[in-house]
């Protein structure tokens, strides 16, 4: 789904990308190879970049794979990037391999998420986390940022439930700033929106550290995501992994999610509800 316009012309889109990026002309010439003049040619359309120069100008202003779809289009070329649907038989390899990815990180929560943070794949782990959470919120697709800040969600165990939510949404503001995807920028309205003093009669504490009985651990170098779970209060830092130089506009906008223990007793109690 192509998210620029299709009348407007190709020079003024990428004018758009360069300023968003905070990179003057003369820079963008330097690191593509061109000249400032001819950077401004294009950029006020006297000049019809090519496609090879659209593509070069893309990179170096790290447009997403989708968009330079819409560049190419916008300036008169083919599309260059395909969309494989994910279930589609040509990315079955790219599927088994997550798949063996995200098992062999069991008892572990892991998953793999789409542009709009669709949930295309899930271990055992992370189905643990989700129970109980309310049924109309697991009717596919699933959407991680809807399943953890929902009030019938994740969000009224979620210890850390301000400090998490807000780093979510800055997530997603950086992702919108990147992607121009309206329909990102409707989730981002739609979760954004969701109470926050009081979910589900449960008082979200003030800050990490005040969790009553049971203090945030001292980690320095990550947020923890501090999550209750059959009476003990759980505790991971998320890391994200994408895939280097996609040539597949689904294969781009995938990212893998994995919530690594924070600390020995969140390690033990997801391996002893394994064994």
């Amino acid at each position: 789904m192509t998210t620029v316009a299709i009348d407007t012309g190709v020079g003024p889109l990428l004018r758009s990308w360069r300023e968003q990026r905070r990179i003057s002309q003369l820079e963008l010439a330097l690191r593509a190879d061109s000249s400032a003049r001819h950077i401004s040619f294009i950029e006020t359309g006297r000049s019809r970049p090519s496609e090879e120069m659209i593509l070069r100008l893309a990179e170096h202003l790290d447009v997403p794979v989708r968009e330079r779809n819409a560049l190419l289009l916008v300036g008169g070329y083919a599309p260059r990037y395909a969309q494989t649907a994910f279930d589609d038989p040509a990315l079955d390899a790219l599927r088994e391999g997550m798949d063996r990815l995200l098992q062999a990180y069991e008892p572990y929560p892991a998953l793999v998420v789409d542009g709009t943070y669709d949930v295309v794949a899930a271990n055992r782990g992370m189905a643990m986390l989700l129970d109980p959470v309310a049924e109309h919120l697991l009717v596919p697709p699933l959407n991680a940022m809807r399943l953890t800040l929902h009030p019938e969600g994740l969000a009224p165990r979620i210890r850390n439930l301000r400090e998490w939510r807000a780093d979510l949404l800055s997530q997603m503001e950086r992702q919108i700033g990147l992607a121009r995807s309206a329909q990102l920028r409707e989730l981002y309205e739609e979760v954004a929106g969701y109470p926050v003093e009081e979910v589900a009669g449960y008082p979200v504490p003030e800050s990490t550290g005040s969790t009553g009985s049971v203090p945030a651990p001292s980690l320095p170098f990550a947020l923890p995501l501090l999550i209750e779970h059959g009476g003990e209060v759980l505790s991971f830092v998320c890391s994200i992994a994408t895939f280097n130089t996609p040539m597949d506009v689904t294969v781009a906008e995938l990212a893998i999610e994995t919530f690594l223990p924070a600390d020995r007793a969140t390690a033990d109690h997801l391996r002893s509800l394994t064994s």
